[in-house]
């Protein structure tokens, strides 16, 4: 089994190379809506920098978004042993492995894939509270919890 630790840390790596991304992005969008020149086709001037605010406010939201997501991870304490799933708690499932923090889908550390979720996701709220030999039903189907780390 992978350690919490290093689940924990691709995630935090994850997170950054999207924030890095989306602040690139945002500072793309704004350079593009600050160099579209007037012309003598005033609506296409217009349209173009409407077009290009309106890519830098998507940018920014996910920005934002993102930022607050890193702030979760931050507070999570990796190296707390959970003997209930609870937010932090790396979960392996007979079926899966879920780490409950923020939502970032499938993560893959040493070829092994982890389902970074959030604690408000459906199958974490199937899960919150249950401890190792417990079992939960996801999709109608019930689902053993091997261990809680």
């Amino acid at each position: 089994m992978i350690s919490k630790q290093k689940v924990h840390q691709a995630c935090l790596d994850l997170l950054e190379q999207k924030i890095n991304i989306s602040r690139q992005g945002m500072e793309e969008a704004q350079a593009s809506a600050n160099n579209e020149t007037k012309s003598s086709a005033g609506d296409k001037y217009e349209t173009g920098r409407a077009m290009s605010q309106r890519e830098r406010d998507l940018h920014a939201r996910q920005l934002a978004e993102l930022m607050n997501m890193k702030k979760t991870l931050t507070n999570i304490d990796p190296d707390k042993v959970n003997s209930t799933v609870e937010l932090g708690a790396l979960v392996e499932t007979e079926a899966s492995t879920f780490y409950i923090s923020v939502s970032l889908g499938a993560v893959e550390i040493n070829s092994q894939k982890i389902m970074v979720i959030s604690a408000i996701s459906p199958i974490a709220q199937a899960m919150l509270g249950k401890k190792s030999g417990d079992t939960f039903e996801w999709m109608k189907k019930g689902t053993s919890i091997i261990q809680v780390y």
